[in-house]
């Protein structure tokens, strides 16, 4: 199994990748094709797929923040079991972002990510792929090290029509699993730069942001 950077909306890989996506995804969660030609092309942005026999069968988006040494994993998606896709993209994944962390001179903090609550919102069936079963995910998520934060999540919806999109919680996983919290000014800096592409941004969000900047740090919690 190959582990191919994608750089291009001109690359075939990437519309299988997009092909992917709307196969697994909900239709609020899936950037329109030619709306990722800017991000493909930024440098800290970086979208690998997992390539086998010549088809995409995974794929990973994630981004490394050096001014305050965490990462943000965007999605992952494995594309069919029994090939040990997850293992492959986690493992990869994590030597990148080594690797991007020692030429900051550190070692990575931790990776936020947004994760399914599938005891809230029981109708994202993935595809009919197990392996992107939200419990299964969940669980294998918590034993990689994620923690939830202490918060009621919203996040803007990427068809960037205004709509809060709920049902997932915010997580965190530090690199030492012995951390409890982290300090709020992250979570309120990292969400405002995240999510700057999208201009619309619904009244909850921005409650949410407000309620986050009247606080010193945020729990992190079981999943």
């Amino acid at each position: 199994m190959e582990y191919r950077r994608i750089t291009s909306i001109q690359d075939p890989l990437f519309k299988k990748m997009h092909d992917l996506m709307k196969e697994v995804f909900p239709q609020e969660e899936v950037l329109d094709f030619e709306l990722w030609k800017e991000p493909l092309e930024d440098p800290g942005i970086r979208v690998f797929v997992a390539v086998h026999e010549n088809e995409v069968v995974g794929a990973t988006e994630y981004r490394y923040y050096p001014d305050w040494n965490i990462a943000m994993t965007d999605f992952t998606i494995i594309g069919k079991s029994g090939l040990g896709i997850g293992p492959f993209l986690v493992q990869k994944r994590a030597n990148d972002l080594m690797e991007l962390a020692a030429e900051n001179s550190k070692q990575l903090f931790g990776m936020f990510a947004e994760i399914y609550d599938p005891y809230r919102v029981k109708d994202h069936d993935f595809g009919g792929i197990m392996s992107m079963n939200p419990f299964v995910r969940r669980e294998v998520l918590a034993h990689l090290g994620y923690k939830r934060l202490d918060l009621q999540y919203v996040h803007p919806s990427w068809n960037n029509d205004g709509e809060a999109v709920s049902g997932l919680d915010l997580c965190f996983m530090p690199t030492d699993p012995t951390v409890s919290e982290i300090s709020a000014d992250l979570v309120v800096n990292f969400l405002n730069r995240y999510y700057s592409v999208l201009p619309e941004k619904p009244a909850e969000w921005i409650q949410m942001i407000e309620e986050l900047e009247t606080k010193e740090t945020v729990q992190l919690l079981p999943l």
